[in-house]
Protein backbone atom coordinates (compact mmCIF):
# COMPACT_ATOMS: atom_id res chain seq x y z
CA UNK A 1 0.00 0.00 0.00
CA UNK A 2 1.28 3.48 -0.85
CA UNK A 3 2.58 5.68 1.99
CA UNK A 4 0.35 8.31 3.56
CA UNK A 5 1.01 11.90 2.50
CA UNK A 6 0.58 14.62 5.12
CA UNK A 7 0.97 18.40 4.86
CA UNK A 8 1.64 20.33 8.08
CA UNK A 9 1.28 24.09 7.77
CA UNK A 10 1.83 27.06 10.08
CA UNK A 11 4.63 28.68 11.99
CA UNK A 12 6.16 32.09 12.48
CA UNK A 13 7.31 31.46 16.08
CA UNK A 14 8.80 28.63 18.10
CA UNK A 15 5.42 28.30 19.79
CA UNK A 16 3.98 27.05 16.50
CA UNK A 17 7.01 25.18 15.16
CA UNK A 18 7.83 22.96 18.17
CA UNK A 19 4.30 21.44 18.34
CA UNK A 20 4.27 20.95 14.56
CA UNK A 21 7.56 19.02 14.70
CA UNK A 22 6.31 16.97 17.66
CA UNK A 23 3.21 15.98 15.68
CA UNK A 24 5.35 15.07 12.66
CA UNK A 25 7.67 12.94 14.81
CA UNK A 26 4.67 11.16 16.40
CA UNK A 27 3.22 10.38 12.95
CA UNK A 28 6.58 9.01 11.81
CA UNK A 29 6.88 6.88 14.96
CA UNK A 30 3.51 5.26 14.20
CA UNK A 31 3.84 5.12 10.40
CA UNK A 32 7.52 5.40 9.41
CA UNK A 33 6.77 5.38 5.67
CA UNK A 34 4.59 8.52 5.83
CA UNK A 35 5.66 11.38 3.56
CA UNK A 36 5.39 14.70 5.44
CA UNK A 37 5.72 18.11 3.81
CA UNK A 38 5.76 21.33 5.83
CA UNK A 39 4.46 24.62 4.45
CA UNK A 40 5.56 27.76 6.29
CA UNK A 41 6.12 31.48 5.87
CA UNK A 42 9.20 32.56 3.92
CA UNK A 43 11.91 34.29 5.94
CA UNK A 44 10.52 33.00 9.27
CA UNK A 45 12.28 30.65 11.65
CA UNK A 46 10.51 27.51 10.39
CA UNK A 47 12.53 27.73 7.15
CA UNK A 48 15.63 26.82 9.20
CA UNK A 49 14.17 24.77 12.08
CA UNK A 50 12.12 22.34 9.98
CA UNK A 51 14.93 21.22 7.60
CA UNK A 52 17.23 20.95 10.63
CA UNK A 53 14.74 18.44 12.06
CA UNK A 54 14.90 16.41 8.84
CA UNK A 55 11.69 17.45 7.05
CA UNK A 56 11.20 19.23 3.70
CA UNK A 57 9.46 22.61 3.72
CA UNK A 58 7.95 24.98 1.15
CA UNK A 59 7.81 28.71 1.96
CA UNK A 60 4.93 31.07 1.14
CA UNK A 61 5.33 34.89 0.96
CA UNK A 62 2.30 35.30 3.25
CA UNK A 63 2.48 37.79 6.15
CA UNK A 64 0.18 38.93 8.93
CA UNK A 65 -2.15 41.90 8.74
CA UNK A 66 -0.85 45.17 10.18
CA UNK A 67 -3.54 46.37 12.55
CA UNK A 68 -1.80 49.71 13.20
CA UNK A 69 -0.90 50.75 9.63
CA UNK A 70 -3.86 49.77 7.48
CA UNK A 71 -2.39 51.03 4.19
CA UNK A 72 0.42 48.51 4.48
CA UNK A 73 -2.17 45.77 4.12
CA UNK A 74 -2.45 46.37 0.35
CA UNK A 75 0.89 44.57 0.01
CA UNK A 76 -0.29 41.95 2.50
CA UNK A 77 -3.30 41.18 0.27
CA UNK A 78 -1.06 40.77 -2.80
CA UNK A 79 1.18 38.35 -0.87
CA UNK A 80 -1.90 36.46 0.34
CA UNK A 81 -3.19 36.03 -3.24
CA UNK A 82 0.22 34.83 -4.40
CA UNK A 83 0.43 32.45 -1.43
CA UNK A 84 -2.94 30.92 -2.28
CA UNK A 85 -1.79 30.28 -5.86
CA UNK A 86 1.40 28.67 -4.57
CA UNK A 87 -0.53 26.60 -2.01
CA UNK A 88 -2.82 25.36 -4.78
CA UNK A 89 0.23 24.22 -6.77
CA UNK A 90 1.82 22.53 -3.72
CA UNK A 91 -1.37 20.59 -3.01
CA UNK A 92 -1.74 19.59 -6.67
CA UNK A 93 1.84 18.32 -6.83
CA UNK A 94 2.07 16.66 -3.38
CA UNK A 95 -1.50 15.27 -3.35
CA UNK A 96 -1.87 15.04 0.45
CA UNK A 97 -4.35 12.71 2.12
CA UNK A 98 -4.75 15.20 5.00
CA UNK A 99 -3.62 18.75 5.85
CA UNK A 100 -2.78 19.86 9.40
CA UNK A 101 -2.82 23.50 10.52
CA UNK A 102 -0.92 24.47 13.69
CA UNK A 103 -1.88 28.15 13.68
CA UNK A 104 -0.15 31.25 12.40
CA UNK A 105 -0.97 33.02 9.15
CA UNK A 106 1.04 30.55 7.02
CA UNK A 107 -1.58 27.87 7.61
CA UNK A 108 -4.41 29.95 6.12
CA UNK A 109 -3.75 29.61 2.36
CA UNK A 110 -2.65 25.97 2.63
CA UNK A 111 -5.64 24.68 4.57
CA UNK A 112 -8.09 26.81 2.63
CA UNK A 113 -6.86 25.32 -0.66
CA UNK A 114 -6.76 21.78 0.78
CA UNK A 115 -10.37 22.16 1.94
CA UNK A 116 -11.42 23.45 -1.48
CA UNK A 117 -10.02 20.23 -2.99
CA UNK A 118 -12.02 18.10 -0.56
CA UNK A 119 -8.93 17.05 1.42
CA UNK A 120 -9.70 16.64 5.16
CA UNK A 121 -8.13 19.23 7.45
CA UNK A 122 -7.18 19.08 11.12
CA UNK A 123 -6.60 22.23 13.18
CA UNK A 124 -4.48 22.45 16.30
CA UNK A 125 -5.45 25.44 18.48
CA UNK A 126 -2.86 26.06 21.18
CA UNK A 127 -4.38 28.97 23.05
CA UNK A 128 -7.35 29.45 25.37
CA UNK A 129 -8.56 32.16 22.95
CA UNK A 130 -8.79 30.97 19.36
CA UNK A 131 -6.61 32.64 16.72
CA UNK A 132 -8.11 34.45 13.73
CA UNK A 133 -6.76 31.97 11.16
CA UNK A 134 -8.16 28.93 12.96
CA UNK A 135 -11.54 30.61 13.48
CA UNK A 136 -11.77 31.23 9.74
CA UNK A 137 -10.73 27.66 8.89
CA UNK A 138 -12.90 25.91 11.51
CA UNK A 139 -16.07 25.70 9.40
CA UNK A 140 -14.49 23.29 6.91
CA UNK A 141 -12.21 21.44 9.35
CA UNK A 142 -12.83 17.76 10.10
CA UNK A 143 -11.21 17.79 13.55
CA UNK A 144 -10.09 20.60 15.89
CA UNK A 145 -7.57 19.66 18.59
CA UNK A 146 -7.52 22.07 21.55
CA UNK A 147 -5.49 22.54 24.73
CA UNK A 148 -8.09 24.29 26.87
CA UNK A 149 -11.68 23.62 27.86
CA UNK A 150 -14.44 26.00 26.77
CA UNK A 151 -13.46 26.56 23.13
CA UNK A 152 -16.98 25.69 22.00
CA UNK A 153 -17.55 29.44 21.93
CA UNK A 154 -15.23 29.57 18.90
CA UNK A 155 -15.58 26.17 17.24
CA UNK A 156 -18.32 23.59 16.53
CA UNK A 157 -18.40 21.40 19.63
CA UNK A 158 -18.74 18.12 17.71
CA UNK A 159 -15.38 18.71 16.00
CA UNK A 160 -13.40 19.46 19.19
CA UNK A 161 -10.99 17.01 20.84
CA UNK A 162 -9.21 18.06 24.05
CA UNK A 163 -5.64 16.91 23.41
CA UNK A 164 -3.37 19.48 25.02
CA UNK A 165 -0.34 20.98 23.27
CA UNK A 166 2.57 18.83 22.09
CA UNK A 167 5.83 19.78 23.79
CA UNK A 168 9.50 19.15 23.09
CA UNK A 169 10.14 15.48 23.79
CA UNK A 170 13.63 16.22 25.14
CA UNK A 171 12.10 17.95 28.17
CA UNK A 172 10.30 14.79 29.24
CA UNK A 173 12.90 12.19 28.24
CA UNK A 174 16.06 13.71 29.69
CA UNK A 175 15.25 13.59 33.40
CA UNK A 176 17.97 15.11 35.58
CA UNK A 177 17.95 15.59 39.36
CA UNK A 178 17.57 19.10 40.80
CA UNK A 179 20.89 18.98 42.69
CA UNK A 180 22.85 17.84 39.64
CA UNK A 181 21.18 20.51 37.48
CA UNK A 182 21.93 23.22 40.03
CA UNK A 183 25.59 22.23 40.27
CA UNK A 184 25.92 22.29 36.47
CA UNK A 185 25.33 26.05 36.75
CA UNK A 186 27.82 26.36 39.60
CA UNK A 187 24.97 26.97 42.04
CA UNK A 188 24.34 25.75 45.58
CA UNK A 189 21.44 23.26 45.32
CA UNK A 190 20.38 24.13 48.87
CA UNK A 191 19.60 27.73 47.91
CA UNK A 192 16.56 28.75 45.82
CA UNK A 193 16.97 29.13 42.04
CA UNK A 194 14.80 31.34 39.81
CA UNK A 195 14.80 30.83 36.02
CA UNK A 196 13.87 33.84 33.88
CA UNK A 197 12.88 33.23 30.24
CA UNK A 198 11.26 35.64 27.82
CA UNK A 199 11.01 33.37 24.79
CA UNK A 200 13.72 32.68 22.22
CA UNK A 201 13.84 36.34 21.17
CA UNK A 202 13.57 37.77 24.68
CA UNK A 203 11.17 40.16 26.39
CA UNK A 204 12.11 43.81 26.91
CA UNK A 205 9.89 44.43 29.95
CA UNK A 206 11.07 41.32 31.81
CA UNK A 207 14.69 42.22 31.09
CA UNK A 208 14.18 45.79 32.29
CA UNK A 209 12.66 44.52 35.53
CA UNK A 210 15.83 42.53 36.25
CA UNK A 211 18.08 45.51 35.51
CA UNK A 212 15.97 47.67 37.84
CA UNK A 213 16.43 45.25 40.75
CA UNK A 214 20.06 44.14 40.47
CA UNK A 215 20.77 45.29 44.03
CA UNK A 216 17.80 43.32 45.38
CA UNK A 217 19.12 40.25 43.57
CA UNK A 218 22.66 40.86 44.85
CA UNK A 219 21.46 41.19 48.45
CA UNK A 220 19.25 38.11 48.33
CA UNK A 221 20.05 34.48 49.05
CA UNK A 222 18.41 33.51 45.76
CA UNK A 223 20.25 32.38 42.61
CA UNK A 224 19.06 33.53 39.17
CA UNK A 225 19.44 32.13 35.64
CA UNK A 226 18.50 34.94 33.25
CA UNK A 227 17.88 34.24 29.55
CA UNK A 228 17.78 37.67 27.92
CA UNK A 229 17.07 36.54 24.35
CA UNK A 230 19.58 37.13 21.57
CA UNK A 231 18.31 40.63 20.69
CA UNK A 232 18.94 41.97 24.20
CA UNK A 233 21.96 40.00 25.38
CA UNK A 234 24.78 42.45 24.65
CA UNK A 235 22.80 45.42 25.96
CA UNK A 236 21.75 43.68 29.18
CA UNK A 237 25.23 42.30 29.81
CA UNK A 238 26.66 45.82 29.41
CA UNK A 239 24.03 47.38 31.67
CA UNK A 240 24.51 44.74 34.35
CA UNK A 241 28.12 45.87 34.43
CA UNK A 242 31.37 44.26 35.47
CA UNK A 243 30.16 44.06 39.06
CA UNK A 244 27.01 42.12 38.22
CA UNK A 245 25.69 40.03 41.13
CA UNK A 246 27.62 36.80 41.61
CA UNK A 247 24.31 34.98 42.10
CA UNK A 248 23.09 35.98 38.62
CA UNK A 249 23.95 34.09 35.41
CA UNK A 250 23.21 36.00 32.19
CA UNK A 251 22.80 34.09 28.90
CA UNK A 252 21.27 34.86 25.52
CA UNK A 253 19.85 31.39 24.90
CA UNK A 254 19.45 28.15 26.85
CA UNK A 255 20.05 25.10 24.69
CA UNK A 256 19.38 22.50 27.42
CA UNK A 257 16.04 23.64 28.77
CA UNK A 258 15.56 20.29 30.54
CA UNK A 259 18.53 21.11 32.78
CA UNK A 260 17.38 24.69 33.39
CA UNK A 261 13.87 23.56 34.34
CA UNK A 262 15.24 20.87 36.66
CA UNK A 263 17.43 23.43 38.44
CA UNK A 264 14.63 25.98 38.88
CA UNK A 265 12.46 26.22 41.98
CA UNK A 266 10.50 29.01 40.27
CA UNK A 267 10.16 30.11 36.63
CA UNK A 268 9.38 33.61 35.32
CA UNK A 269 7.98 33.50 31.78
CA UNK A 270 5.71 34.93 29.14
CA UNK A 271 2.40 33.09 28.78
CA UNK A 272 2.76 31.44 25.39
CA UNK A 273 0.68 28.29 25.00
CA UNK A 274 3.66 26.02 24.36
CA UNK A 275 5.55 27.23 27.44
CA UNK A 276 2.46 26.81 29.63
CA UNK A 277 2.02 23.24 28.42
CA UNK A 278 5.63 22.53 29.40
CA UNK A 279 5.13 24.00 32.87
CA UNK A 280 1.99 21.87 33.38
CA UNK A 281 3.68 18.62 32.34
CA UNK A 282 6.79 19.34 34.44
CA UNK A 283 4.87 20.69 37.45
CA UNK A 284 6.78 23.98 37.68
CA UNK A 285 5.85 26.87 39.95
CA UNK A 286 5.64 29.87 37.63
CA UNK A 287 5.09 33.62 37.50
CA UNK A 288 3.49 34.57 34.19
CA UNK A 289 4.03 37.99 32.59
CA UNK A 290 1.80 37.92 29.48
CA UNK A 291 3.05 39.80 26.43
CA UNK A 292 0.76 42.70 25.49
CA UNK A 293 1.99 42.54 21.87
CA UNK A 294 -0.01 39.52 20.68
CA UNK A 295 -3.30 39.17 18.81
CA UNK A 296 -6.46 39.44 20.93
CA UNK A 297 -4.30 39.58 24.11
CA UNK A 298 -4.41 35.78 24.10
CA UNK A 299 -1.43 35.43 26.48
CA UNK A 300 -3.35 37.12 29.28
CA UNK A 301 -6.25 34.73 28.66
CA UNK A 302 -3.80 31.79 28.75
CA UNK A 303 -2.38 33.03 32.04
CA UNK A 304 -5.76 33.60 33.67
CA UNK A 305 -6.84 30.06 32.80
CA UNK A 306 -4.08 28.93 35.21
CA UNK A 307 -4.37 31.73 37.77
CA UNK A 308 -8.10 31.04 38.24
CA UNK A 309 -7.19 27.48 39.27
CA UNK A 310 -4.41 28.51 41.66
CA UNK A 311 -1.82 27.11 39.26
CA UNK A 312 0.25 30.25 38.52
CA UNK A 313 0.99 33.80 39.71
CA UNK A 314 0.25 36.72 37.36
CA UNK A 315 2.16 39.98 37.04
CA UNK A 316 0.98 42.56 34.50
CA UNK A 317 3.55 43.58 31.90
CA UNK A 318 3.12 47.28 32.73
CA UNK A 319 3.76 46.56 36.42
CA UNK A 320 6.68 44.18 35.92
CA UNK A 321 9.47 46.76 36.40
CA UNK A 322 8.14 47.50 39.88
CA UNK A 323 6.67 44.19 41.03
CA UNK A 324 8.26 41.24 39.23
CA UNK A 325 11.50 40.71 41.16
CA UNK A 326 9.98 41.48 44.62
CA UNK A 327 7.15 39.03 43.84
CA UNK A 328 9.66 36.37 42.81
CA UNK A 329 11.82 36.86 45.92
CA UNK A 330 8.80 36.60 48.22
CA UNK A 331 7.34 33.58 46.40
CA UNK A 332 10.52 31.52 46.18
CA UNK A 333 10.88 31.84 49.97
CA UNK A 334 7.34 30.54 50.56
CA UNK A 335 7.64 26.75 50.35
CA UNK A 336 3.95 26.23 51.09
CA UNK A 337 2.79 28.39 48.18
CA UNK A 338 5.40 26.87 45.85
CA UNK A 339 4.13 23.38 46.70
CA UNK A 340 0.53 24.47 46.10
CA UNK A 341 1.37 25.95 42.68
CA UNK A 342 3.21 22.78 41.65
CA UNK A 343 0.37 20.52 42.75
CA UNK A 344 -2.29 22.62 41.01
CA UNK A 345 -0.46 23.07 37.71
CA UNK A 346 0.18 19.31 37.44
CA UNK A 347 -3.58 18.69 37.48
CA UNK A 348 -3.84 20.71 34.24
CA UNK A 349 -1.29 18.61 32.35
CA UNK A 350 -2.49 16.74 29.26
CA UNK A 351 0.21 14.16 28.40
CA UNK A 352 0.69 12.30 25.11
CA UNK A 353 -0.75 15.20 23.07
CA UNK A 354 1.37 14.60 19.99
CA UNK A 355 0.48 10.90 19.94
CA UNK A 356 -3.27 11.60 20.25
CA UNK A 357 -3.15 14.20 17.46
CA UNK A 358 -1.06 11.86 15.27
CA UNK A 359 -3.73 9.16 15.66
CA UNK A 360 -6.38 11.59 14.40
CA UNK A 361 -4.20 12.67 11.47
CA UNK A 362 -3.58 9.05 10.43
CA UNK A 363 -7.28 8.18 10.78
CA UNK A 364 -8.34 11.08 8.54
CA UNK A 365 -5.64 10.28 5.97
CA UNK A 366 -6.59 6.61 5.80
CA UNK A 367 -10.29 7.39 5.46
CA UNK A 368 -9.57 9.80 2.61
CA UNK A 369 -7.26 7.34 0.86
CA UNK A 370 -9.90 4.58 1.11
CA UNK A 371 -12.50 6.87 -0.44
CA UNK A 372 -10.12 8.15 -3.13
CA UNK A 373 -8.02 5.20 -4.35
CA UNK A 374 -5.37 6.08 -6.92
Amino acid sequence: MEPLRVIISGGGTGGHIFPALSIADAIKAKRPDTNILFVGAKDRMEMQRVPAAGYPIEGLPVSGFDRRHLLKNVAVLFRLAKSQRMAKRIIRDFRPHVAVGVGGYASGPTLKMAGAKGIPTLLQEQNSYAGVTNKLLAKNAAVICVAYEGLERFFPGEKIILTGNPVRESLLKNAIAHDEAARSYGFDPEKPIVLIVGGSLGARSINESIIAHLDDIRNSDVQFIWQTGKYYFEEMKRRAGTDKPANLIITDFIANMDVAYAAADLVISRAGAGSISEFCLLGKAVILVPSPNVAEDHQTKNAMALVNKGAAVYVKDVESAEKLVPTALNLVADNEQLASLRTNILTLALPNSASIIADEVIRLAEEYRTQHPE
